[in-house]
């Protein structure tokens, strides 16, 4: 089984990346699967707090103090996220063999799950942004900050367009292939 996990701040492309990877192993013949670290709690504010789901009113702040305020520092569950995305890829990996989570943002994440599983490819994506799409205590979090403190990625990737995305799922998963 192998386990890509693409890291990078908010609307760097890591979505839109993850689908074309997808799209990519599906042409090399393998059964991927898209999974959220954050999936727990986007459940929780669909289902108790009113969010319809939509991308462009995603409740960042919600998610922020929700994840890391309150499950990881009161509750003092810092795997508690990376504990349910495990029991997911165990679950989902008797109907798929590769795994893209398009959500990795602390450095925790990447070294746990490179320390879970043998075949892990992570992959950070950069993009310049207009930062009034966010708040500047949402800029300031951890989870906007420490993404950028990993530097053990496989691959980084310059977002300039939606092309520079497609071209480099083509090529790291060629590079993959070829074991490089």
């Amino acid at each position: 089984m192998k386990v890509y996990v693409i890291g990078g701040k908010a609307k760097t492309g890591k979505n839109t990346f993850g689908e074309y990877l997808r799209e990519e192993l599906k042409k090399y013949g393998y059964k991927p699967c898209i999974l959220h670290i954050t999936e727990p709690l986007y459940s929780y504010a669909r289902n108790y707090f009113d969010w319809n789901g939509n991308e462009n009113d995603k409740p960042r702040e919600f998610l922020q103090k929700m994840g890391i305020e309150i499950i990881r520092d009161k509750m003092d569950k810092k795997d508690f996220l990376l504990n349910r995305l495990f029991e997911d890829i165990e679950i989902l990996s008797n109907f798929f063999d590769t795994f893209i989570i398009v959500d990795a943002r602390l450095v925790r994440e990447f070294e746990i799950i490179k320390d879970k599983y043998d075949d892990v490819v992570t992959i950070k994506i950069n993009r310049k942004l207009d930062h009034s799409v966010l708040s500047i205590d949402e800029q300031n979090h951890i989870t906007e900050l420490e993404v950028d403190l990993y530097k053990d990625y496989d691959y980084i990737i310059e977002n300039h367009a939606i092309e520079d995305l497609e071209k480099a799922s083509i090529e790291i998963i060629r590079n993959e292939e070829d074991g490089e």
